[in-house]
């Protein structure tokens, strides 16, 4: 098992390091687009990023997952070609029409969102975009099936680079405001699609199966609702806040939750990298030992880092942005939390995809979107952001607890309850640590470090004193460290002598 979890580590960091990069990136620049972009520019990208991310799931039927899961079945190239091309003809006809109809219809969508047709061209553009992105998975999935993932990373990291770049040409440089983001956007996509093309033709060939597509849309389809229903949870924050609130607090909300998201870095790429591994993994005796433990210390993670992320999020808005955001800070660590509840939501329903329960999915989101839409209406009108954020942790808490019980109906997994409990409270303590130990008012930086180290120190401290470390854990990092102790040693070894020997030639 150990190997296995190296493998999946190995994997992970690999999907990770282009992300990470990018947002990092994008981190930098945020104090420049705080004073390029209103906070009533953010608002229309917040509203807009929620349109975009449910066309990608209406563009796409569910059939993404369903490539997936039905590419292990296929038997030989012909037939994963077959099932490709049947999927990619589907998806031009179908999501094509649903393309036009919108483009067609956006200056009543931009009057029915912002209350005016000034916003058309960004209307009609994340339209385009998420369209272009909804035939891209093909040749990724087969990338991420077939484990290369330098190849895939190299890929989405050029992507993402292209995108940052892009924006900051025409946003920063150029001045063009909110269109200029998704000017952005359309350029890359356009750029990646011609990239793609040789593996496209590697992949599509003239032939349709209508027995393919009825079998992956009987396994997709229950994901639609699902998926809208997952929508629905991340976005109606913002689309209810735009109700009620003036479109620049929205704008404070967006740039709250932007930062609250970066915990979805570790999260996104180890999505990537989760769903290939436990399908390769589910036949194997000793599975159901391997998620458990990987649960674990997702979880440990996932804990370690909100825990971080809600110590010092005064200090990070108050580093990366100006006055008029400031009021973000305190919603950030609520999406933190929810980014934690759908990270447990996605390593413990699992059990759904590997026994094609997928009917389940609908059911569990659809709680979670119920949840969702009933606590905005209620709290956004008397609390305002914080109702939001209050709202959308709640929600993910809803979807946690119901994919869990129904992933443990058809595919039980006996998770080590006691560690999860340990972790809980190791991340409660340390986020008041590094909250009440460090003065506020500290320069932002300091402020940073100093209540970061102090989470770090405080999670592992408790979680040594609760006997969380098992012996065989410490002895398993024992032998790393001693391995790189002595591979070390012999390296420096190896450089004296190779020193010395060019030594003595130059001194002959």
């Amino acid at each position: 098992m150990l190997q296995k979890l190296r493998d999946l580590s190995v994997n992970l960091t690999v999907y990770g390091v282009g992300d990470v990069a990018v947002q990092l990136a994008n981190f930098i620049l945020l104090p420049l687009y705080a004073r390029i972009l209103s906070p009533s520019d953010y608002g229309v990208i917040g509203v807009l990023l929620v349109v975009e991310q449910a066309l990608r799931v209406l563009y796409r039927w569910g059939i993404d997952a369903a490539f997936m899961r039905s590419y292990y079945d296929c038997a030989d190239d012909e037939a994963r070609r077959l099932l490709a091309s049947t999927l990619f003809f589907f998806l031009l006809a179908v999501s094509g029409t649903v393309l036009c109809l919108g483009v067609a219809a956006a200056p009543w969508a931009s009057r029915e969102l912002f209350g005016s047709p000034v916003w058309t061209t960004p209307v009609r553009l994340v339209f385009i975009n998420a369209f272009l992105g909804c035939v891209s998975f093909l040749p990724f999935h087969v990338l991420r099936i077939e484990g290369r993932a330098a190849t895939f990373v190299k890929l989405t990291f050029t992507a993402n680079v292209a995108t940052l770049l892009g924006k900051l040409l025409f946003v920063a440089v150029l001045r063009m405001g909110v269109p200029g983001v998704y000017w952005a956007d359309f350029v890359v996509a356009i750029g990646i699609g011609l990239v793609l093309l040789p593996r496209y033709a590697a992949l599509i060939r003239p032939v349709f199966s209508a027995d393919v597509l009825r079998s992956c849309l009987a396994f997709g389809l229950p994901r639609v609702p699902h998926s809208v229903a997952h929508q629905v949870v991340a976005g109606i924050d913002r689309f209810v806040l735009n109700l009620y609130v003036p479109q620049s607090a929205v704008g404070v909300y967006q740039v709250g939750t932007s930062l609250g998201l970066g915990l979805k870095l570790f999260l996104s790429a180890f999505e990537t990298a989760w769903a290939p591994f436990y399908f390769a993994e589910m036949t194997h005796p000793d599975a159901k030992t391997t998620f458990r433990t990987v649960t674990t210390y997702g979880v440990f993670v996932l804990a370690l880092l909100a825990s971080g992320l809600a110590a010092t999020s005064g200090d990070i808005v108050r580093l990366m942005t100006e006055p008029r955001y400031f009021g973000a800070a305190a919603v950030v660590p609520w999406i933190g939390l929810s980014v934690v509840l759908q990270g447990v939501y996605l390593l413990t329903s699992i059990g759904l995809n590997i026994t094609k329960r997928t009917i389940f999915y609908p059911v569990s989101t659809g709680l979670a979107a119920a949840t969702a839409v009933a606590l905005n209406f209620v709290l956004i009108p008397r609390f305002g952001m914080m109702g939001a954020a209050w709202s959308n942790a709640a929600a993910y808490g809803v979807l946690a607890v119901s994919g869990f019980a129904f992933s443990q109906a058809v595919y039980p997994i006996r998770y080590e309850w006691d560690r999860l409990w340990r972790i809980a409270a190791a991340g409660v303590l340390a986020t008041l640590a590094g909250t009440v130990i460090v003065p506020a008012g500290v320069w932002p930086l300091w402020g940073i470090l100093l209540r970061g180290s102090t989470v770090v120190v405080v999670f592992l401290g408790t979680l040594i004193l609760l006997g969380f470390f098992q012996p065989r854990e410490i002895n398993r990092v024992r032998q790393v460290v001693r391995s790189l102790r002595q591979a070390g040693t012999a390296k420096d070894r190896a450089a004296a002598k190779a020193a010395a020997e060019e030594g003595g030639t130059l001194h002959d």
